[in-house]
C-alpha cells in the first residue's frame, strides 16, 4: 500500500495540474501577438486570437454591420442647432482665415482697394452664413450617410491597422470566462485526481498517473471551454440547480463591455472622419461640401458678384470648397465630444444585442475558441502526461 501522504497529495497536484494547464491555455489564447519559432513550419506558436486575427475581424464587422450599428441610425442623433454651436468659434476663425486668403489671391486688385473695414464686413457676411451650412450639411449627411460611410469598412480598416485591439476587445469581454476557466481547473482536477487516488491505491502501476494526468489536461480543458458556452438556455440541474453558460449569462454585461469598447476604439469620431476623407467614397462627401459651399457663398455674394465677375466667383467658390475640406478634420475635432455622445455608438450596440438570437450572440466570443480548440486542450493533455510521469519517477526512484 502506498504511503498515506503520498495518497492524500495526489488529488491536490491533480488540482494543481487542472489550474495550470487552464492558466497555460489561456495564456496561449492571447500570446504572443507575432509568431514565435521557425518560420514555415509547425515548431513555434502565435496566440490564437492574433493568429485567427482576420477571420475574427471579418466575423466582427459583419455582425457590427448586420446586426448592431445602422449609419443611418447612429447620425440622427447629430442636431445641427447644437453642432452649430459647438463649432461657431473655430468656424468664425478658419472663415476669416479662408475668406481673407481666398480673396486676396483671386481678386488681389481688388482686395488690396477696399479699406479695412469693407474687407470686415465682407468676412462677416459670409460668416453669418456659417450656422446655416452647418445646418444644411448635417442634414445633407443624415440623407446620404449611406453613401458616404462604409462601416464595414471602416470597422475592418481600424482592427487591422492595430492588431493588438482585436486581441484586447476578446480579452476584454472574456475576463470572467477566462478567470472561470482557470478556477474550474481546479475543482474538476480535485475530482479527477480522487478517482486517481483510488486507482493508484489498489494497483500501483506506473502507467496510471500519466494516464489520468493526460486525461486531466484533456478532460477539463475541454469541459471548462464547453461550459462557458453551454446550456445555451438557462436549465436545472438534475430539476433543481439553475445552469447556463457564464458567457451566455452575462449577456447584459458583455453587451455594455462591447458597445464601450467598439464606441471608444473603433467608431470613434477621428476613425468615422478618417473613413469619409479617405476611403473609395470621399469623393461624394467632397461634392456634398462643394455644393453647400458654394450656395452659401451665393447666398452671401450679393453686391459682390458684378464687381468680381462669373469667372472669378467661381474660382472663389472652388477655392473656399477645397480650403472647407482641408480644414474640416481639425474643425470636426472641436465638437468631438458632443459628436461622440451624440452618436451614442456604445449604448446602440448594447440595446441592439438584446435582439440577437443565442447563437449570433455567441459569435463575439465563440469564433475565439473554434478553429484551434483542439490544440489548446492537447497541450493540456501532453502536460498532464509528462506531469504525471514526473510523478512517476518520484514515487518509484
Amino acid at each position: 500500500m502506498p504511503d498515506w501522504v503520498v495518497l492524500v497529495a495526489m488529488p491536490f497536484v491533480a488540482a494543481a495540474l487542472g489550474y495550470v494547464t487552464k492558466r497555460i491555455a489561456i495564456e496561449m489564447m492571447f500570446r504572443p501577438i507575432e509568431f514565435v519559432g521557425l518560420k514555415g513550419t509547425f515548431l513555434g506558436w502565435q496566440g490564437v486570437v492574433p493568429r485567427n486575427a482576420e477571420r475574427m475581424i471579418r466575423i466582427a464587422a459583419d455582425l457590427l454591420t448586420s446586426k448592431l450599428v445602422d449609419a443611418r441610425e447612429v447620425v440622427a442623433g447629430i442636431d445641427g442647432d447644437r453642432l452649430a454651436d459647438e463649432l461657431e468659434t473655430a468656424l468664425l476663425v478658419d472663415i476669416d482665415r479662408i475668406a481673407r486668403e481666398i480673396m486676396a489671391r483671386h481678386h488681389p486688385a481688388l482686395w488690396e482697394a477696399l479699406p479695412a473695414l469693407a474687407q470686415d464686413v465682407i468676412v462677416k457676411q459670409v460668416q453669418a452664413g456659417a450656422p446655416d451650412a452647418v445646418r444644411r450639411m448635417v442634414a445633407e449627411i443624415r440623407d446620404n450617410i449611406d453613401h458616404l460611410l462604409d462601416i464595414k469598412e471602416l470597422a475592418v480598416a481600424t482592427l487591422r491597422r492595430n492588431p493588438v485591439l482585436m486581441v484586447r476587445l476578446v480579452k476584454d469581454i472574456s475576463r470572467p470566462e477566462m478567470a472561470f476557466i482557470a478556477r474550474s481547473g481546479i475543482w474538476f482536477g480535485f475530482g479527477l485526481g480522487l478517482v486517481q487516488t483510488l486507482v493508484w491505491a489498489f494497483t500501483e502501476l506506473p502507467i496510471v498517473l500519466p494516464l489520468f494526468g493526460m486525461c486531466i489536461g484533456w478532460f477539463t480543458d475541454w469541459l471548462a471551454i464547453k461550459l462557458v458556452f453551454f446550456p445555451r438556455e438557462r436549465t436545472r440541474v438534475l430539476g433543481i440547480v439553475p445552469f447556463q453558460g457564464i458567457f451566455q449569462r452575462r449577456r447584459d454585461e458583455v453587451a455594455q463591455k462591447y458597445g464601450e469598447i467598439v464606441a471608444r476604439e473603433v467608431m470613434t469620431v477621428p476613425n468615422i472622419m478618417d473613413a469619409v476623407l479617405n476611403s473609395p467614397r470621399a469623393d461624394r462627401l467632397a461634392a456634398l461640401v462643394r455644393r453647400v459651399v458654394w450656395e452659401t457663398v451665393d447666398a452671401r455674394a450679393g453686391l459682390a458678384r458684378p464687381v468680381i465677375g462669373d469667372r472669378r466667383m467661381r474660382d472663389i467658390k472652388q477655392a473656399a470648397a477645397d480650403q472647407a475640406m482641408r480644414t474640416l478634420p481639425g474643425t470636426v475635432q472641436v465638437a468631438e465630444d458632443y459628436l461622440t455622445e451624440a452618436l451614442d455608438v456604445g449604448n446602440t450596440i448594447a440595446r441592439k444585442m438584446n435582439d440577437l438570437s443565442r447563437v449570433e450572440y455567441e459569435e463575439l466570443l465563440r469564433p475565439a475558441f473554434r478553429q484551434d480548440e483542439w490544440k489548446l486542450i492537447a497541450v493540456g493533455a501532453i502536460i498532464g502526461f509528462l506531469v504525471g510521469e514526473l510523478q512517476v519517477h518520484l514515487l518509484v526512484g
